[in-house]
């Protein structure tokens, strides 16, 4: 993952919605009996290029949630849309998880697991065909597919970063 394609947003006056991807009960086995926390997974976005994703631990659901989208808000980055989809193909991968992104046409709609789905939808993706391959953890897949959106590039960026006009991307 290059480190050049990455933009990182700052939260002042963005309007962010947050989504809960996975929340799990974790026990921990004392001498005086089982004590129960929760971590919970959280996708923010303002559905317009902007995602993030965060994860909460606490004794209380609530507080892990809250924790989570605290995190989540530490960690957004944008990612470029075309036309409600995304620019090109692209893989994504992190740990054990991979993930396939494809564009695709108008009226598609998001064709997408649950965690992707989350991610893909606060990006303010619209019509996207997407595969999760490898692990199912909604951990590994969460971050695979911001992976692969961070990989995403646009047109624009492609003749900066050449120094070429853009019709010259497009026509050689």
């Amino acid at each position: 993952m290059s480190t050049i394609n990455i933009k990182r947003v700052k939260t002042t006056d963005i309007e962010l919605k947050d989504r809960l991807v996975s929340i799990q009960r974790v026990a921990k086995v004392t001498k005086g009996g089982r004590t129960f926390s929760f971590s919970a997974i959280v996708v923010v976005g303002d559905e317009n290029g902007v995602v993030g994703f965060g994860l909460g631990k606490a004794k209380e659901v609530t507080e892990a949630i809250a924790k989570g989208v605290d995190d989540a808000k530490k960690n957004l980055v944008k990612v470029p849309i075309l036309n409600g989809t995304v620019p090109h193909e692209q893989i994504g991968k992190f740990s054990g998880g991979f993930v396939l992104i494809k564009p695709a046409a108008v009226g598609t709609g998001v064709i997408a697991g649950g965690a992707m789905r989350a991610v893909l939808e606060s990006a303010g993706i619209h019509n996207v065909l997407a595969k999760s391959k490898g692990s199912s953890n909604p951990h590994n897949v969460v971050k695979a597919t911001v992976d692969a959106l961070t990989k995403m590039r646009d047109a624009y960026t492609i003749a900066q970063t050449r120094g070429i006009d853009l019709n010259k991307v497009f026509n050689g």
